[in-house]
């Protein structure tokens, strides 16, 4: 959550010249805004949804960002289980600036404190499903981007991949 994931995703399709997926957005677009689904209809409801656009945007391919709960869902995790997976951190001196302001369902009543202790509760599940970790805490984008693309590139040729 405020890592970057939607703006370095996308740049790194872009890169590797193919398709990019921000399944917040396929979600906001098929369902309406995601604090309406989660006031309407909770958070067990919103992970469902989420599932499934993990899983179509999983079949069509590309570089897909998720959000940041996404892993709370055990067929989100089981569909991520078969993809390359990058976890993008911040430190909570970085993310403060990047949602200040925002609307986020789960931040609405804690701020940088909420966001620590959301952190915190999902840390071991970020760990098991990704294989590579970047910071974008005070690195210029360019340079998570240009990271994330050589280890992706890497990644395919040690497994017979495609980028």
């Amino acid at each position: 959550m405020g890592a970057g994931k939607s703006s370095v995703g996308k740049r790194v399709a872009k890169a590797l010249g193919v398709p990019f997926t921000d399944t917040d957005r396929v979600i906001a677009r098929e369902h309406g805004p995601i604090p309406g689904i989660f006031a309407d209809r909770g958070e067990p409801a919103f992970r469902a949804l989420e599932a499934a656009a993990v899983r179509a945007a999983l079949a069509t391919g590309g570089v897909i960002a998720v959000g940041g709960g996404a892993v709370t869902h055990a067929a989100t995790r089981d569909a991520l289980a078969g993809a390359r997976v990058v976890l993008l951190t911040v430190s909570p001196e970085a993310v403060a600036d990047r949602i200040a302001g925002s609307d986020r369902p789960l931040l609405a009543n804690g701020g940088i404190d909420a966001w620590q202790t959301i952190l915190d509760e999902r840390a071991a599940t970020y760990a098991e499903l990704a294989h590579a970790v970047f910071d974008t805490s005070r690195r210029p984008m360019s340079h998570v981007v240009d990271d994330v693309v050589a280890w992706l590139r890497a990644d395919a040729t040690t497994n017979e991949g495609t980028p």
